[in-house]
């Protein structure tokens, strides 16, 4: 079966490239030397910060398994690396508690990935002056690099590692550390502090409070959270997932190849994004429904093939044939991913105000991490198939809520909580 996972691979690499090299170039943005130089050093930083993330992703089940737990469970980007640096040593430790505190490190460290990097460049961006447009292409350029390209490699190096150069489940980890180092001696020469706008500084407090006020009196605000909430709760759910559903019995697969086939079908879904939202007939809210609804029929299929593909009676070996379908069901998830994150980008730049948008989704990654917890820690305790049954489940609610903001996308910006907040101050005089 080694054949399958060539064909899969190269089936998506000539489907991206045809979907890249199509691209006409009339929409190539002009810009000046200087922002070319802030845009490739803070891509350089990005990268080496996802290649950090990425090269641990398709081990996390892989190496908690070989210590016997089975299914069992500048300030802030300095933070973010030395949290996840930390958080890489304790995977040499094959003590449980050792690993879930190491578990919960590399969630804050996440936050702080998909948060304080983004808070930075934005401010940066505008301090130096640079075109609102070229933000952008910036934005563009990391998502393919970091989320695309980066990912691929790390998972390619990841499985030299551990099955080429046979360094064991535990070296993917240490060359994350490794590459996160790099990138924190960088952020140390070349970046420079920024704090925002003075005027704007609150507490945490506020910040929540506010983020509370806004989310309780515009309902888009909350149907986006809550969508967010759904989909990436379930998207974190699927890497602990995938490894022990290809391999229900021991079967041999490599996990980096597969890993980087995953990512090699994201890009495909960013790719198509990068076209529908190059449409303006086609709206965001209507598409991602289909999108909500595909993600949610390709993770039901462990649960069919549990049912109607009967499972291999020798333990070990290739990957099954049920293996087989699960993994191409995998890569259409993957691809929903793919097409998930710019999209939803998108979004919150409609419905979410800037100066409150990393506190609002900050604010619903609380329950979100919360969840994921839980159910890692419980994990053991239900059946694979309740697992994906589960996830299924809140890709279709995230889709029925996609919906009902689609219906409701029309009406008046989310500023309109604000305006409500100071009506409700004027109404004391007229009682």
């Amino acid at each position: 079966m080694e054949i399958f996972y060539y064909m899969v691979f190269g089936a998506l690499a000539a489907v991206v490239a045809g979907l890249e090299l199509s691209k006409s170039n009339k929409d190539r943005i002009n810009t000046s030397s200087a922002f070319n130089s802030f845009k490739n050093n803070y891509l350089l930083v990005y990268s080496l910060m996802m290649a950090g993330d990425w090269l641990q992703g398709p081990y996390v089940y892989y190496l908690y398994s070989t210590y016997g737990f089975g299914k069992g469970p500048e300030e802030s980007m300095f933070t973010y690396c030395i949290t996840y640096i930390l958080s890489c040593v304790t995977k040499h430790s094959p003590q449980y508690k050792v690993l879930m505190i190491g578990r919960v490190l590399g969630g804050i460290a996440t936050s702080l990935l998909f948060s304080a990097f983004e808070s930075w460049l934005v401010a940066e961006h505008f301090k130096r002056g640079f075109d609102t447009q070229w933000l952008s292409l910036t934005f563009s350029k990391a998502i393919f690099l970091g989320n695309g390209l980066v990912a691929i490699l790390s998972g390619l190096f990841g499985n030299t590692l551990v099955d080429s150069l046979n360094l064991g489940p535990v070296s993917p980890f240490d060359a994350a550390a490794v590459f996160l180092a790099i990138g924190m001696a960088i952020i140390l020469s070349s970046w420079t502090e920024n704090y925002g706008d003075p005027s704007e500084n609150k507490n945490l407090l506020t910040q929540f409070k506010g983020a509370a006020v806004a989310i309780a009196s515009d309902e888009k605000i909350a149907l986006l959270g809550a969508i967010q909430s759904l989909f990436e709760g379930s998207m974190y759910t699927f890497v602990f997932l995938w490894t022990p559903a290809l391999s229900p019995n021991d079967e041999d697969i490599p996990h980096g190849f597969i890993f980087a086939t995953f990512m090699l079908a994201s890009m495909l879904g960013s790719s198509i994004a990068a076209r529908l939202l190059a449409r303006n007939a086609v709206k965001v809210e209507s598409y991602m429904q289909i999108v909500f609804v595909i993600s949610s029929a390709s993770l039901l299929l462990p649960i069919l093939t549990n049912f109607f593909v009967p499972p291999p009676v020798v333990k070990g070996g290739g990957i099954s044939f049920a293996g087989c379908l699960q993994l191409l069901g995998f890569c259409a998830f993957e691809a929903c991913v793919g097409i998930f994150w710019p999209s939803i980008m998108k979004m919150r730049s409609q419905y979410i105000p800037e100066e409150a948008r990393s506190t609002i989704m900050n604010f619903f990654r609380i329950p979100l991490n919360i969840f994921v917890c839980i159910v890692l820690y419980n994990v053991s305790a239900f059946p694979m198939t309740f697992m994906f049954g589960m996830c299924s489940i809140f890709l279709f609610v995230a889709s029925i809520l996609q919906r009902r903001l689609s219906a409701i996308g029309d009406k008046p910006k989310t500023e309109e909580w604000m305006l409500k907040d100071k009506s409700s101050e004027a109404e004391p005089l007229n009682a």
